[in-house]
């Protein structure tokens, strides 16, 4: 009778676990779709304003702009800039001038320059994906009784052209290659600051560092640093890039700028701030990496008569490297979607020229989106929607790059 009753319970209690067991799974389960679906519903969104109908009207009209008969299409790079100087005040174009020369500029700059400066075409309407495929012909209707003289075209924002041309004010004619490579220049001082940094400390915090109150304390503050918020990492690359190493990140000490106009909101101040951010993130996921490697690895070639260095440096740093990359590919995805940290440093809303050196001025394409989703006309968020798929492209990129040198390690290795 007893061992009937403890059978009996045995199979209540393991029922009991089962449907727990089933509970927690469909919310698990649960939870997965609604991050998919959110993730869905986002990138609907991004897509239904990166495309859809535009109603322009030009300023001036481009058939008035021919040079000897040749139409503004067709006509070259010298009688482009011929017509630029006589239509533009000497001013606007000698600021033109100063900024790149024209001699420097290819003839597809300056011809945007003719659209943007001089033709300048006015959006007066937008519509997004969605009502531009179900309703095209109440669109066409309203563009004929309330914009008789715009052209109605349906475009996508996300196009070569966008992704070639730099900033300008006028958003059928606007780009993000500035704020692409002004990204791509301070993800490439970022990792060069961090990732060499990151590892190193990881390796001797988990191969050297004894355990005293001294390397306790580092390793709590590295961990507390991890949670610290980006704006105090911005101010901290305030304090110290842009003002107390003004002179060497302006270039100031290398004989780069004039001394008085030395400024150090630069594209090394940017990636060195961006740097410290993540450097507690690489440091973390490097030391986990290093102590998932077998401690039997370490003996065996203490056992064959290596050093410490020689164990660290052929077995235990090559079987680390692709968790280090893992850490590494999280905290730059981190990196290129900051904005706080380079809002305090100084990075440019409003910039049409590309840095060319780590001491450029810059902007970066996080910084381009907030700066276009914060005015209120409609075309600039259709700008903005355009620039997240950008980046998104430009994330998955630098993660697809950096997973393939992971898998390569993890084969060799």
């Amino acid at each position: 009778m007893t061992k009937k009753l403890v059978v009996e319970e045995f199979a209540d209690n393991l029922d009991a676990r089962n449907r727990r067991g089933t509970i927690w799974h469909l919310l698990f389960q649960a939870s997965t779709v609604v991050g998919i679906l959110a993730l869905i519903a986002l990138m609907l969104n991004v897509i239904n304003a990166a495309f859809g109908y535009v109603a322009y009207e030009a300023r001036v009209d481009p058939d008035t702009l021919t040079v000897d008969g040749t139409p503004l299409e067709d006509q070259s790079k010298d009688q482009l800039v011929t017509l630029l100087q006589s239509e533009l005040s000497r001013g606007a174009y000698n600021k033109l001038d100063n900024e790149k020369s024209f001699a420097e500029r290819s003839r597809d700059d300056v011809f945007q320059l003719v659209v943007e400066r001089i033709i300048r075409p006015k959006v007066v309407a937008v519509w997004d994906l969605w009502p531009s495929l179900t309703q095209a012909g109440e669109v066409r209707a309203t563009v004929a009784q309330e914009y008789p003289k715009a052209e109605l075209d349906f475009i996508s924002w996300l196009t070569t052209d966008f992704v070639t041309r730099p900033q300008t004010s006028e958003p059928l004619t606007a780009g993000v290659r500035t704020a692409v490579l002004g990204s791509l220049w301070t993800i490439f001082f970022t990792i060069l600051l961090a990732f060499p940094i990151g590892v190193g400390a990881a390796i001797y915090l988990e191969e050297y560092a004894s355990d005293n109150w001294l390397n306790r304390i580092i390793q709590t503050n590295i961990n507390n640093l991890a949670g610290v918020p980006s704006i105090v990492y911005g101010i901290l690359g305030l304090a110290i890039f842009v003002r107390a190493l003004e002179p060497l990140t302006s270039g100031e000490v290398f004989g780069l700028v004039d001394p008085t106009t030395a400024n150090g909101r630069t594209v090394l101040s940017a990636g060195l701030t961006l740097g410290l951010l993540v450097l507690p993130i690489i440091i973390i996921n490097a030391q986990e990496a290093i102590r998932a490697v077998p401690h039997s690895l370490r003996n065996a070639s203490f056992g064959v008569g290596a050093t410490k260095w020689q164990t660290v440096w052929s077995h235990v740093l090559p079987n680390a490297m692709p968790g280090i990359l893992t850490g590494t590919i999280l905290a730059v995805s981190r990196a290129i979607g900051e904005t706080a940290p380079l809002v305090v440093v100084g990075a440019s809303t409003a910039i049409s020229f590309d840095p060319e050196s780590p001491f450029s001025k810059f902007t970066t394409l996080p910084i381009q989106i907030y700066q276009w989703t914060s005015r209120p006309q409609s075309e600039f968020r259709s700008l903005a929607a355009a620039s997240i798929l950008v980046l998104l492209i430009l994330l998955l990129s630098l993660n697809a790059s950096a997973i393939l040198l992971r898998n390569r390690f993890s084969r060799r290795y």
